[in-house]
């Protein structure tokens, strides 16, 4: 048996983060350069990124954008989610999904046990490594296959 995948194993470690004083123009222009839908809002406490929210570019739209709001004043603390879902790095696949499930989320910071910025995973990261264990399946269903087939020349 192979090790159970952790929330550290699958997080990718470089995140796109802002501060409750980023402006949501800089934010998104952040998340145009990073090719990614979502910032994470942080605290600097001693050196550490706290995790204290987060914001998407769809919070962007629904929120700034499709109320007629002009979002030169605005800044991340306006808008961001502080009902924030995390997970901690040794959460496993299966508490991953079931974060997302449960709160409707389809991205999550990974936090230390200080709940400090660690990682974040997706739900686009958790679909391919479900494809991946998928295709290995399959991969059975061929090679069984093939050895009946070799079996009966």
């Amino acid at each position: 048996m192979g090790k159970q995948l952790t929330a550290g194993d699958l997080c990718k470690r470089k995140v796109t983060v802002g501060y409750r004083q980023t402006t949501l123009v800089a934010a998104a222009q952040l998340m145009r350069e990073d090719h990614v839908g979502s910032v994470v809002v942080v605290d600097d406490e001693n050196g550490s990124r706290i995790v204290c929210g987060m914001v998407t570019d769809r919070d962007i739209v629904m929120s700034v954008v499709a109320t007629g709001l002009h979002p030169e004043p605005l800044y991340l603390e306006d808008i961001m989610s502080e009902q924030l879902v995390t997970v901690s790095e040794t959460d496993s696949l299966t508490d991953l999904m079931h974060a997302m499930r449960d709160h409707g989320v389809r991205r999550l910071p990974v936090v230390d046990a200080r709940d400090e910025l660690m990682g974040i995973v997706t739900m686009d990261d958790v679909l391919k490594i479900l494809v991946r264990e998928l295709n290995m399946l399959v991969g059975t269903m061929d090679t069984a296959i093939r050895q009946e087939h070799a079996r009966r020349q």
